[in-house]
């Protein structure tokens, strides 16, 4: 997904620079410290992952009871796992989730800005912030599907979801076939982030998650 939007190099030291200016104000101004955003950073990149929505898709594969719950009342069911502390915190308040079933494929993005469930997927990639990908999504999501590597049948419904402060929603996706056996940490290799978003669909066994 990434390779499909490519931006110029000055862009990263554009942001970068901006980033360090305000860090800078924030720091003389009194209001954080010089290890604040470094540790931020760290908590999302070390516990608030992927994996985490990996190990929910996988028990919602194994479970069908817990997969009900889970799209009945996301952030109770989740508390039902093994989790790190968090999974409610920042970018977590409103996690919701909507799973794809035959005749129906769910795709999330955000219309607005870039707002994403953290907690679940980790940071948002660069392109799903794109303008063009979250216009196109919106308004055309069976051809940028199909461009993606995701044909779906005329017949399948595609549903966009529109995540916001109010509402982080994220993708349980249709377990793949030929996984009968396979244990939840054998099945949570499939899922992939772009599969939690509907992006994707989850990977077959033997092909490993990219």
């Amino acid at each position: 997904m990434t390779e499909r939007f490519s931006y110029p190099d000055d862009r990263e030291a554009a942001s970068a620079a901006q980033v360090r200016a305000l860090e800078a104000l924030l720091i003389e101004k009194g209001v954080i410290s010089g290890q604040t955003v470094d540790k931020v950073l760290g908590y999302f990149e070390s516990e608030m992952t992927p994996l985490n929505g990996r190990r929910i898709v996988a028990r919602a594969w194994v479970d069908p009871a817990f997969s009900d719950r889970l799209v009945a009342d996301t952030p109770k069911a989740v508390a039902e796992l093994d989790l790190p502390v968090g999974m409610a915190g920042a970018e977590g308040e409103h996690l919701a989730a909507v799973r794809n079933e035959p005749g129906v494929h769910n795709v999330v993005i955000c219309t607005l800005c870039s707002c994403f469930p953290w907690p679940v997927l980790g940071l948002p990639p660069y392109w799903y912030k794109d303008p063009v990908f979250r216009a196109r999504a919106a308004r055309e999501p069976r051809v940028v599907l199909t461009e993606l590597g995701v044909p779906l049948d005329d017949d399948t419904e595609v549903r966009v979801w529109d995540s916001s402060g109010h509402s982080r929603w994220f993708v349980v996706p249709q377990r793949p076939a030929g996984t009968d056996g396979m244990t939840e940490d054998e099945l949570a290799e499939l899922v992939t982030t772009e599969a939690m978003m509907g992006v994707a669909l989850a990977a077959a066994p033997g092909a490993g998650t990219r």
